[in-house]
């Protein structure tokens, strides 16, 4: 099984459907440039890390920070998304700040776990509301937070904690067995 394979079982596995720019960046990382110094930049990486642990925070499993998520993040933008898209998320986090500012007065990153969960609730409530306007059109661009969602997600769920802690793992699978029974609140398998 490929990376791509991967990563769309790892979609189907959350129930969530991935973007075109997504998508498209998995055909293949083919660098379209020099790399976008801005998404590499400490305060960009920083609210990433914020916006991923947010999104999978730490519980009784690592959370996004410690599955280095931002790391996977600022990669795969720029090595895989257009300039256009990587632009798009650069905006949506410029956005996202001047939201928090406007709210709390203090930038994102300085914001409580809550008030971080609030904010990124509102925005992934314009999300679907961008991703169901009547006038959609083909070749649209995807909304930065959807994105940043399919990105923090399949970073997580591809990493070490992600797969061995957050799913059930067994790293030398035995038998295959087609039917195991499923118990609601149990772990998904990694493999």
């Amino acid at each position: 099984m490929n990376r791509r394979d991967a990563i769309r079982n790892v979609a189907i596995l959350l129930g969530t459907a991935i973007s075109a720019s997504t998508l498209s960046a998995l055909e293949g990382c083919n660098p379209k440039g020099p790399d976008n110094y801005a998404l590499k930049a400490p305060e960009t990486k920083k609210i990433l890390a914020e916006i991923a642990e947010t999104i999978i925070p730490e519980t009784t499993t690592p959370g996004a920070k410690a599955a280095k998520v931002d790391e996977f993040i600022v990669l795969m933008l720029n090595d895989c998304y257009k300039p256009e898209d990587q632009q798009l998320v650069l905006d949506g986090l410029k956005k996202l700040n001047e939201a928090s500012d406007k709210q709390y007065k203090k930038p994102f990153v300085d914001l409580t776990a809550e008030q971080k969960t609030e904010l990124l609730t509102a925005v992934d409530k314009e999300r679907v509301d961008y991703n169901k306007r009547e006038n959609k059109k083909e070749g649209d661009p995807a909304h930065y937070f959807q994105i940043l969602k399919e990105l923090t997600l399949t970073g997580y769920f591809t990493s070490e904690p992600g797969a061995t802690k957050a799913l059930r793992y067994v790293p030398v699978p035995g038998k295959f067995e087609g039917c195991i029974p499923y118990t609601k609140g149990e772990k998904a398998w990694a493999v």
